[in-house]
């Protein structure tokens, strides 16, 4: 898809640290400290224009939430809806998700949200996938014990091919649904995305997946 060029995309985020946090690998092990609370702390990857994670931090006050956006000309729209809605548990990051580990602790996010990734579907691009097992190995060191990825896609190949990527790094299939808006899911907040697919007729495909119970340090001392 095409993005429109919003040249003064910039300098609006250079205007709100507050929300897109500038420099955000000098925050490393202490975005509970930059919240200002010890709650959970759920990470968006690929947030839009922001539709989803300012729904579900108006919904989960006491969760926190950071929402990741590469493109300046998205964000920005993001950021919009975050200076309305003035919720002070949503934090920006106008970054590559693929520098994760540059910016979170281990054991620092709790919940990953995976919402209408880049399918990639050409074999050659396997690698930029979010739910290639290279994603998933960083997924694995910022995410606490027993740390979640919750997925949804309009994408049959992508959903398809990563059901088989989680099952091959080990993680637990906890739901899987084959046509969301026709299950009995009750909490869905929509994304931008999501509201035009699902008015096409597109099926959108959701699946909960949770990492399983991490081993004991290999270098630890035996008695």
């Amino acid at each position: 898809m095409r993005l429109r060029n919003k040249p003064w995309a910039k300098e609006k985020i250079r205007q709100y640290p507050q929300y897109v946090i500038p420099e955000p690998e000098k925050q490393k092990g202490k975005w509970r400290e930059m919240f200002g609370n010890d709650q959970a702390i759920h990470l968006e990857i690929g947030t839009g224009k922001g539709q989803f994670i300012v729904g579900m931090a108006r919904l989960h006050p006491d969760v926190n939430f950071i929402g990741i956006e590469l493109q300046e000309s998205v964000i920005v729209s993001a950021l919009d809806k975050v200076i309305e809605a003035e919720l002070p548990n949503v934090k920006l990051l106008n970054v590559n998700a693929g520098h994760l580990t540059d910016f979170f602790a281990n054991g620092e996010i709790e919940r990953i949200y995976l919402n209408f990734s880049d399918p990639w579907p050409k074999k050659r691009h396997e690698k930029r996938r979010l739910t290639y097992k290279n994603f998933l190995k960083a997924y694995d060191e910022i995410l606490a014990e027993g740390g979640e990825i919750h997925m949804k896609t309009d994408n049959q190949g992508l959903f398809e091919y990563s059901l088989v990527s989680f099952s091959q790094y080990g993680l637990i299939l906890k739901d899987v649904s084959l046509d969301l808006h026709n299950s009995d899911y009750q909490e869905n907040v929509m994304t931008e995305y999501e509201e035009k697919f699902s008015q096409k007729g597109n099926r959108i495909y959701r699946c909960e997946v949770q990492f399983p119970p991490k081993k004991a340090e290999e270098n630890e001392v035996l008695l």
